[in-house]
């Protein structure tokens, strides 16, 4: 009891001293420069499970928890749009048991979500090869769709049995398919024609891309939107990941001097 009574103490003094931390770093945050769009490859939930000596599912559903205040915080922070990367058509090799779990936390995060997703005018918006995923999984996302699709805050872009070299693939057979119809010319096609047939259509691209775990890839994620993103890793895994993390992102990308490709202002150099 005694041992429970001084565990519990020490996670009360770490969560008020993340909540002063918390605070002190909203008080360096540049509210005129927030990201429009920040992309989030959510990695790390077997490794964090795994060093607890947990089954994989633990990892996966504390990650939602991390989910849940992250677009918690993005709403608050007047975010624009959030694309989060949920399952990958990679994903398919891994173990059907664990599948058909994360498939289940999908479904139960929409269920349990949606009323408070609407009240913060937070719009659902799937993307990827949404078809090949299991009826029920399809069914919850239908709800969730219809439920906030005359909200206007957030976009939560759910990137479900997406890959980035598939999206591009899709995108290039219907730019085919209008050009044999005479629908457009060969001489029409450009970024924005491309941009314009992708899943995140009339949405701007990411600013910024936050990978947590330590990984360093982008693992087939966002290809052709990720251009000019700017990148932010952190050692921490997804299911500890919270706004602090994500404050820290911001006010990091904040400091830096986005060029796209040309020079500093003050740099006469060529």
């Amino acid at each position: 009891m005694i041992r429970r009574i001084a565990r519990l103490w020490r996670q009360k003094e770490t969560k008020e001293q993340d909540m002063a931390d918390l605070e002190t770093l909203l008080q360096k945050l540049d509210r005129t420069r927030i990201p429009k769009h920040i992309a989030i490859i959510m990695d790390g939930n077997g490794r964090w499970a795994n060093s607890r000596g947990l089954p994989r599912y633990f990892g996966h559903k504390a990650g939602v928890e991390s989910l849940r205040d992250i677009v918690r915080a993005c709403s608050e922070l007047k975010i624009n749009v959030l694309t989060v990367y949920a399952f990958s058509t990679e994903n398919w090799k891994r173990p059907q048991e664990e599948i058909s779990i994360l498939m289940d936390l999908l479904v139960e995060y929409l269920h349990k979500e949606i009323d408070e997703l609407c009240d913060e005018g937070v719009r659902v918006n799937p993307i990827g090869k949404l078809e090949e995923l299991p009826e029920s999984a399809i069914k919850a996302l239908k709800m969730a769709v219809e439920r906030s699709r005359e909200n206007e805050g957030l976009i939560l872009n759910l990137a479900l049995n997406y890959g980035g070299r598939a999206e591009i693939i899709e995108a290039v057979r219907a730019i085919v398919a209008k050009v044999k119809a005479g629908d457009l010319s060969v001489e029409q096609i450009d970024s924005n024609i491309i941009s314009e047939h992708l899943y995140t259509s009339g949405q701007p691209d990411p600013d910024l891309l936050i990978r947590p775990s330590g990984d360093f890839r982008i693992s087939n994620f966002l290809l052709w939107q990720l251009a000019y993103t700017e990148f932010w890793y952190t050692p921490v895994m997804w299911p500890d990941f919270r706004r602090i993390h994500l404050v820290n992102a911001i006010i990091d990308y904040q400091g830096r001097d986005r060029r796209f490709g040309g020079l500093k202002k003050n740099d006469k150099t060529t």
